[in-house]
């Protein structure tokens, strides 16, 4: 693929450098300044496939600096119209330490608990989907009925408590355990989770098991392929850049060019 996205992207180069998303980074308040950029550019993609319309989801970005506290969407802002100055701070507690407003506390007691138990998942991705909450909804794992499914192949998990209104923050971290050290988790009649090691990476998985559920709703007699065969397609399709390289394409494709501000 050739290097013809924005710059305001990640910045990977189109050969090789997908797995570096957080590399060449000379300070600590650059790689934050730079997570902020892909927060903002993540709820603006969700907006941009129509995600979140009802105010339904969120992301998060573990801050490089205070590793105990995380960047979040201020309640109330339409995922499309998101900007840097709509992040705010969260700490522990739920505390909102910089920036100004409200949050959704649902946020807090789904992504703290994760980013807690997976020191190095730097983003949290959830929202309510046309495809993933319905599936979710089976309760069911993903079969491997598509390419993409292979990225999950043994690497995802299904939360089957009933807790569909997350209010607290044991239930996040019943949540976080179920999950381990998958890059997914599908909350029972609720909707998909996601986590990676970069902004890019949490939202490129979540694009990709959107998809997934799309193929599973769509053709629920589909025929699966071997584990064999899905295990070997994983080594690939399940890899970081994978999920970097539909960051990039969805962005490029769906949001103007222009920088984040």
């Amino acid at each position: 693929m050739t290097s013809t996205y924005p710059a305001w992207l990640s910045g990977l180069e189109s050969d090789g450098g997908a797995a570096g998303a957080e590399s060449g980074f000379a300070s600590v308040e650059e790689l934050r300044a730079h997570r902020k950029r892909m927060l903002v550019t993540s709820y603006r993609l969700f907006g941009a496939f129509g995600w979140g319309s009802l105010g339904d989801g969120h992301i998060t970005a573990r801050d490089p600096g205070r590793t105990d506290a995380m960047w979040l969407i201020r309640h109330g802002v339409p995922f499309h119209r998101t900007t840097l100055d709509d992040l705010v701070l969260v700490g522990p507690e739920g505390r909102v330490e910089e920036g100004g407003g409200s949050i959704n506390m649902t946020a807090y007691y789904i992504h703290a608990p994760i980013h807690e138990a997976r020191p190095e998942a730097v983003a949290v991705a959830h929202t309510h989907t046309p495809y993933a909450t319905p599936w979710a909804a089976n309760v069911e794992g993903f079969r491997m009925i598509c390419q993409e499914a292979t990225a999950f192949f043994e690497d995802h998990e299904v939360y089957e408590g009933e807790e569909v209104q997350v209010s607290d923050f044991d239930t996040g971290k019943k949540i976080a355990a179920t999950l381990g050290d998958a890059k997914a988790v599908l909350l029972r009649n609720h909707g998909p989770v996601t986590v990676g090691a970069s902004v890019e990476e949490a939202i490129g998985w979540f694009l990709m098991l959107e998809r997934v559920a799309e193929v599973h709703v769509k053709a629920p007699d589909a025929r699966p392929i071997s584990d064999e065969a899905a295990a070997i397609a994983a080594r690939e399709i399940g890899h970081a850049s994978s999920a970097l390289y539909a960051f990039e394409y969805a962005a490029a494709s769906k949001l103007p060019a222009g920088a984040v501000e």
